[in-house]
């Protein structure tokens, strides 16, 4: 009760009177009043500023476990070594990371080089993979071509090595074609028509290397394997290795493409033979082939022969985000069969966001799109159950159909 009376003493006009804290104390609640108020304004303002915050705090997380994985990389344990190779390698196929990289391309450079030298194995095998996914990074400017030149002399040193590891020679098949025409043509295997029953990987490799290079070699250098040298790939059909077998069979239909493109004729007089041999391949039941290379070497090979005898090439479409590619020749597969088996799972990101990867396929410039963009473009788990389930009653009937002929002309 006293102070009510005092407080009714002082009268209205008394408040101005006050002392200068009490008037900052209320100009502070006013702030605070005010700041508060507009803060619950704009939630959406608050929310992206903290996912904002957010996804810049994670990739600076991200750059410094990068930085600490190239540090690993003059660690003096090999162990430390290859875990920091690699996290690297997962690192570089799975994300765009040229500008981070742009900066420490020359360290980086020079600690491949030394894993390359130092290194035995399979620690040189995932440095090699490492220095390729480095180059896709940097991409087709200066940078790139630099650090491919600076360490090419290594690469076919370690290449031309006999008594290097195999692992090691097969990730390093960056040389010339002639290095590499001699691992997979070796002398014996051309004597007596068939191949040397013994490959592994490090000849898979060294195929696959001269049949990526064979595509973006000059006219005059596909003119000289189109007069002799590819004969040395129709004793490859016959070795024990089914993955050899298919990539024998893939770089011979490679080889026919070229020349038609060139207007040049592969008539000789072994391509009856090839022809035969490719017929057998694209039906053969042998027991002592496991049955899922059986199924894959029939599969390709009937393709193979389909495009030979008629020039007909079965096209595939490759999807990512809301882009898609057409493979329509053999050299364009090769091409993207290359990318793939280096970059792996990340494959479609790169074809996204890669501007080297976009140039080499023609896909022009990135796509930029905004969030309401991407979330229309996602399918949802519904809608992709009702496709799935549309498509296999498709499929069951139009199968049906075909064994009920079967039945009927049995």
């Amino acid at each position: 009760m006293p102070r009510s009376r005092r407080a009714a003493r002082r009268g209205p006009g008394s408040a101005r009177t006050g002392s200068p804290a009490s008037e900052e104390e209320a100009s502070s609640e006013v702030l605070s009043h005010c700041s508060s108020a507009s803060e619950g304004a704009s939630p959406a303002e608050e929310a992206a500023g903290s996912e904002a915050a957010g996804e810049q705090g994670q990739e600076e997380e991200a750059e410094d476990r990068l930085k600490e994985h190239m540090d690993n990389l003059l660690d003096k344990s090999a162990k430390t070594r290859q875990a920091a190779l690699q996290s690297l390698r997962l690192a570089f196929s799975s994300k765009t990371l040229s500008e981070f990289l742009l900066e420490r391309r020359l360290t980086l450079t020079d600690s491949l080089e030394k894993c390359l030298k130092k290194g035995k194995g399979e620690e040189q095998a995932l440095a090699g993979t490492v220095l390729t996914l480095l180059c896709l990074q940097m991409g087709s400017g200066p940078e790139g071509e630099e650090v491919f030149r600076s360490l090419k002399p290594l690469l076919v040193s370690v290449l031309t090595d006999s008594t290097a590891s195999p692992g090691a020679r097969q990730s390093d098949l960056v040389s010339c074609l002639s290095c590499l025409e001699g691992i997979f043509s070796t002398p014996s295997a051309g004597e007596g028509g068939s191949a040397p029953t013994q490959h592994g990987p490090l000849h898979c490799s060294a195929l696959q290397s001269w049949s990526l290079l064979l595509t973006i070699c000059p006219p005059s250098h596909i003119k000289s394997v189109l007069d002799n040298r590819w004969l040395k790939l129709p004793p490859l059909l016959s070795s024990s290795s089914v993955t050899l077998r298919i990539l024998a069979g893939e770089t011979i239909a490679l080889v026919f493409e070229l020349a038609q493109d060139m207007e040049e004729d592969l008539c000789h007089q072994d391509t009856e033979f090839l022809r035969a041999q490719l017929k057998v391949l694209a039906t053969e039941s042998n027991k002592y082939r496991a049955k899922t290379d059986r199924r894959k070497q029939r599969s390709i090979f009937r393709d193979i022969l389909r495009f030979i005898e008629s020039g007909e090439y079965q096209e595939e479409t490759i999807r990512f985000g809301l882009e898609c590619m057409y493979l329509d020749s053999w050299a364009r597969q090769r091409t993207y069969q290359a990318f793939k088996e280096v970059l792996g799972s990340g494959i479609r990101h790169h074809l996204q966001n890669n501007e080297l990867l976009r140039e080499i396929f023609g896909l022009g410039p990135p796509l930029v799109l905004d969030v309401a963009a991407l979330k229309a473009s996602k399918v949802s788990r519904f809608e992709k159950h009702l496709y799935n389930s549309a498509a296999f009653k498709a499929r069951t009937k139009a199968r049906s159909r075909v064994r009920d002929k079967r039945a009927d002309v049995l």
